[in-house]
């Protein structure tokens, strides 16, 4: 009898703790969308700002490449730390500091009114950004069952893929209609909204396997290697790649990042357990990852360069010219974790490289007055590479790793994102601004350009390596017309060497894919919890 009252009372309490927003798996993914899209906006929303930064603020080539690098270097230094943190002391809460951390940063960039400040200032919002990303997928991995991860990976994998692409979009109606800065500060209304959301339906969850040292000389080391591999790739157009600092720095960050694999092994509870790497599938995927994305956001710089500063289109016309992108990796990230689930991940990112491949090849066919027929194909192909790449390697990454190391793999796929980014935009725009410099004398000559005048136009080289034409003051529409129709001949010529270099990778990473990577053990990739 007495049992009665208990037992009727008991349903209607499972019954709202079923119904409550944090036992919601899904619930848990629009939250963490929140800090996804914002990340992946600002990772490609600053190409087609940086022509305006530059104008506003008398910013160099060097400084418009650190104003993204600082960004996704900081993101890059970090992430395996911030899904290190979120495994041993809450996921939940370490996605959330990060989030405020963001939304805090991207104002300061709004408002801070130097070149400097906003270097600074976006070094602090990667930060911020490491400490959401790896905890994004470690949060879906806690609360999603096996047989539903992959199709939370998928919807993941398009956020991020829709927010990198939509960057230009985004970024091409604030600076035209509103200012550069506001391309910052729309990220206070998401930020905050985020935090109400997450604090409400995320949540806690970390790893049960219990307290250890944490892992100081493995953060160090990663973080030193990764920015002495970084900056002087950055600062090589500047002091030539075979400079002794270029070399010097180089050979520092691998020596580093050597030590630091060498601590790892040594070490009881590493910040990167190095087990990860016995998995060849997972050591491909993550090597591919960064290729995508240093073929993307690459691209992105130099095209957004190109259609603005060559072409002549305005920031909304170009950021509209790069739909088909964004379009095509919406739709190819669900349909790559499909894929991707029925055949296994080898297949899905094949086919990505292979469609990037195509994409940076068909860019060859760009000149100074090309037509949009031919490049919105370069664009689809490109987005739906990117899609499918994004969706096949979340699984060969994070579905290969154990549940205890979830936040690790999340901070590994993410860390190879950006590093990849980060290179992308430093080679490439290096190897761009090299081959500006080595034809540009004879772009001016053939284009017809006074050889007085032409001495005198060769240390216009960083500002034709933006695409920008100088101007020179007293001389006649016809000769002005010969020295842009040279500056722009120099800048595609650049841009064919660099999508080169882009395609050849995607070559190699289409042939390792297709020969090592593998499905996971678990059928699914998603590994049975223990």
């Amino acid at each position: 009898m007495h049992d009665t009252p208990v037992l009727a009372g008991a349903r209607p309490e499972a019954a709202r703790e079923r119904r409550s927003p944090r036992t919601n798996p899904w619930w848990t993914l629009v939250a963490v969308a929140f800090g996804l899209f914002m990340v992946g906006l600002d990772g490609s929303v600053v190409a087609i700002a940086n022509p305006y930064i530059g104008q506003d603020l008398n910013a160099s080539l060097s400084e418009l490449q650190w104003v993204t690098n600082s960004y996704l270097l900081a993101l890059a230094a970090a992430l395996i730390l911030g899904g290190k943190l979120g495994d041993r002391f809450g996921r939940r809460t370490f996605f959330l500091a990060g989030l405020v951390l963001f939304t805090l940063a991207s104002v300061a960039i709004a408002v801070v009114g130097s070149t400097a400040g906003v270097i600074a200032f976006r070094a602090l919002q990667g930060l911020g950004g490491a400490l959401m990303m790896p905890n994004t997928l470690g949060l879906l991995r806690a609360v999603f069952p096996p047989r539903r991860f992959g199709a939370a990976v998928g919807i993941w994998a398009a956020v991020s893929s829709v927010s990198t692409a939509a960057g230009p979009i985004v970024g091409g109606l604030l600076v035209e209609h509103v200012s550069w800065e506001s391309v910052f500060l729309i990220n206070a209304p998401i930020g905050l909204l985020g935090l109400v959301v997450g604090l409400l339906v995320l949540p806690e969850s970390k790893d049960g396997t219990g307290h250890h040292r944490f892992d100081l000389p493995g953060v160090a080391l990663l973080a030193l290697g990764m920015i002495a591999i970084v900056y002087p790739v950055v600062q090589s157009e500047a002091w030539g790649w075979g400079s002794p600092r270029t070399l010097g720095l180089l050979a520092l960050g691998v020596a580093l990042l050597a030590v630091f694999v060498v601590v790892e092994n040594r070490t009881a509870h590493p910040l990167l357990p190095m087990r990860l790497f016995r998995n060849p599938s997972l050591s491909v995927a993550a090597a591919v990852t960064a290729v995508n994305f240093f073929v993307l956001l690459g691209s992105i710089f130099f095209l957004m360069l190109y259609l603005q500063n060559v072409r002549g289109y305005g920031a909304v016309e170009a950021g509209v010219l790069t739909l088909p992108l964004s379009l095509a990796s919406m739709v190819a990230s669900p349909l790559g974790a499909a894929l991707t689930d029925r055949y296994g991940p080898r297949l899905t990112l094949t086919l990505g490289m292979v469609l990037q491949a195509g994409a940076s090849f068909g860019l060859l066919g760009l000149g100074v007055d090309s037509g949009y027929a031919t490049m919105w194909p370069c664009f689809l192909a490109l987005g739906l590479g990117v899609g499918m790449v994004m969706a096949a390697s979340s699984e060969a990454i994070v579905g290969n790793a154990p549940v205890r190391d979830g936040g690790v793999a999340g901070g590994l796929q993410a860390t190879a994102l950006q590093v990849g980014g980060a290179l992308g935009t430093a080679v490439l725009l290096s190897v761009l601004g090299s081959r500006v410099g080595s034809v540009l004398r004879d772009s001016f000559l053939s284009a017809g350009v006074p050889a007085a005048l032409v001495d005198g136009l060769t240390g216009a080289h960083d500002a034709v390596a933006m695409g920008v034409t100088p101007v020179l003051p007293g001389v006649g529409a016809d000769v002005q017309a010969a020295v842009h129709q040279g500056a722009a001949q120099a800048f595609v010529s650049g841009m064919h060497t660099a999508v080169l270099v882009t395609g050849g990778l995607c070559l190699v990473g289409a042939v390792l894919s297709a020969t090592i990577v593998r499905r996971g053990r678990n059928g699914g990739g998603v590994p049975a919890v223990h």
